[in-house]
């Protein structure tokens, strides 16, 4: 009990320096309610904006992507489901800098975009799993002087496979002769695959 009592009383003289507190710390019920009673659309952009003056831009960072479901929020007795959110975490600060809730895992891919467009992606590095291996979402990123680097996976098999055989031809040349810093045309036949410029770029 006594470390309980330490406790609450380290957060009582932390309060104290916003708050008048003429009975003592509010009970858990009381921040519930006050929690319930936010507006949580104004709440998340106030966040954002104290992240940001925290932690500063997001520019040249490396942003992870990924979508998660709320551990222990499931509740069967009353017909609630699980939280699903996709957020935004920036390795160097080691914080979330945006997070937009879903309703469920499929509608990843319609949500990253617009958690996209909440941060400054110039110069930064998104990395996103195999769910966000979309074209709408990699122009996105390019759109918004970012780089990105998604996982491709075998159910998008022309993609995997194209992938594969530029790997493996690369590999087997030592990298040598790559060009990777200009648009390419690649072209797949006769069990090789063959790459050029794109004139049109």
């Amino acid at each position: 009990m006594g470390g309980h009592r330490r406790i609450r009383a380290a957060k009582q003289v932390w309060f104290r320096t916003f708050l008048a507190l003429p009975n003592g710390i509010a009970s858990h019920d009381t921040f519930g309610r006050l929690f319930a009673a936010l507006d949580a659309p104004a709440f998340e952009e106030a966040f954002r904006a104290w992240i940001g003056d925290l932690a500063g831009s997001s520019a040249g960072k490396l942003i992870a992507i990924d979508g998660k479901t709320i551990r222990r929020c499931l509740d069967r007795a009353s017909g609630k489901a699980a939280i699903h959110m996709v957020t935004a975490w920036l390795h160097e600060n080691h914080a979330v800098f945006g997070q937009l809730r879903i309703e469920d895992k499929s509608n990843e891919i319609t949500a990253i975009p617009k958690l996209l467009e909440m941060l400054d992606l110039q110069h930064a590095t998104v990395t996103i799993d195999a769910m966000g291996c979309q074209e709408e979402i990699a122009q996105k990123v390019r759109d918004r002087d970012g780089h990105y680097v998604l996982a491709v996976k075998a159910n998008q098999e022309a993609l995997y496979e194209d992938v594969r055989l530029f790997l493996e031809d690369a590999i087997a040349r030592d990298f040598q002769g790559v060009e990777h810093d200009r648009p390419e045309q690649t072209e797949k036949g006769h069990g090789r695959l063959e790459s050029r410029p794109d004139r049109q770029c």
